[in-house]
């Protein structure tokens, strides 16, 4: 996958680079692909200094905020843990839900091989999410997540507490979506087997509010990458 870092940049200044990231792109480094493609190695080529202040999730795409220097960094990463940050996720969700500021605040720990996690009420981190429906589509729904706290795969697992599971998600539940679902008089071609719409979790990084170095609030939104474009585009048309 080639991917063009100055292409992902939406905003800059001399402390902070705040990005696209593409889905299927790691943020950090992974231990088993030594050589495979990840938003830090690209940034510090970019910018020599440069550390990523927040992760995502290998297959989410999305805003990723970058310090350029290490007071940036601080700055930042102070701002994330008094938890003055705002995150906004969109998320497709399977079933039709009206969530109007829905608050789920459920603990959760990671599952022993540390790749997925479960609500823990006796063992797990306080974690707290707040939902909207943008709009609710004939089997499913376009969802505003607002994360409180940062825990792994947080709005994933919460959803799935809600009967709402994201689409493509079937570690939490969520059923792929198909053409065929959508439109009435789709007609696969013989002897092929119909793809899903999308090919990872429905979940995109919309966008981050934070403070400057001066202390000025400034808020940053992704455009939806082409595959989450194209999958809202399809509900929408064929509502």
């Amino acid at each position: 996958m080639k991917v063009n870092f100055k292409d992902l940049i939406l905003f800059e200044n001399e402390d902070y680079i705040v990005i696209n990231k593409p889905p299927h792109v790691a943020t950090i480094n992974e231990r088993t692909a030594d050589k495979s493609v990840s938003i830090l190695r690209m940034a510090k080529e970019y910018s020599f200094d440069a550390q990523v202040a927040h992760r995502l999730d290998k297959e989410t795409s999305g805003v990723l905020a970058i310090a350029k220097n290490p007071e940036a960094y601080r700055h930042l990463a102070m701002q994330f843990e008094h938890r003055e940050v705002t995150k906004r996720y969109h998320a497709v969700a399977n079933g039709v839900h009206d969530f109007d500021s829905i608050s789920v605040f459920l603990p959760i720990a990671p599952l022993k091989d540390g790749t997925a996690v479960k609500i823990d009420r006796q063992k797990g981190k306080a974690a707290e999410t707040i939902f909207f429906t943008l709009k609710a589509f004939k089997k499913h729904t376009l969802v505003e997540c607002l994360p409180i706290t940062g825990r792994m795969h947080q709005i994933r697992v919460h959803l799935q507490c809600l009967k709402a599971p994201i689409v493509c998600d079937p570690t939490y539940g969520g059923k792929d979506i198909y053409l065929s679902e959508l439109k009435k008089d789709y007609k696969l071609k013989q002897e092929t087997d119909e793809l899903p719409i999308m090919h990872r979790v429905a979940l995109h990084a919309y966008s981050l509010t934070f403070k400057l170095m001066n202390g000025d609030p400034i808020t940053v939104e992704a455009p939806y990458p082409k595959d989450f474009g194209v999958l809202v585009k399809l509900l929408e048309k064929n509502n």
